[in-house]
């Protein structure tokens, strides 16, 4: 005899949707104030949670963000990541473009443009215009 566990997350979902949505319509209809005081209510929360509801949800973005960054830098130093999956960007830019602009004719002032936070772009229009990957035009980046 074998024993079959069914699977009732599904309807316990709905059941329990189906009970907010009753109890959202309950409410609206027992409500104290006109419908359209009611709405205006609503409306008005609506807004004010959805705007706290951004800020919180943009906070805990920005602190994965910069946790992740944190630990991509950590597997780095330790070797796991290996080298060049980070950009690391020191000196002066324009050297460092005037050295590419040796190693490699073939590049433009145009695909070595860099601006601040923007080192990603700046890999990927390289990656394209030498037809190394990624972590290779990192390194080579890193090296200068």
């Amino acid at each position: 005899m074998s024993y079959h566990e069914e699977d009732n997350s599904g309807k316990i979902l709905l059941a329990a949707l189906a009970g907010a949505g009753a109890g959202i319509i309950a409410g609206l209809l027992m409500a104290p104030d006109k419908g359209t005081a009611t709405r205006s209510k609503l409306g008005s929360a609506a807004t004010k949670y959805s705007g706290q509801l951004g800020e919180q949800l943009s906070k805990y973005g920005e602190d994965l963000d910069a946790k992740f960054k944190g630990y991509i830098e950590k597997l780095e130093d330790m070797g796991i990541t290996g080298a060049g999956s980070k950009l690391k960007l020191k000196g002066n830019w324009d050297e460092a473009k005037g050295k590419l602009k040796q190693q490699y004719a073939q590049l433009t002032d145009e695909d070595l443009e860099y601006a601040e936070g923007q080192g990603d772009e700046l890999v990927g229009r390289l990656q394209n215009k030498l037809g190394k990957a990624k972590q290779e035009v990192v390194k080579l980046l890193n090296e200068l």
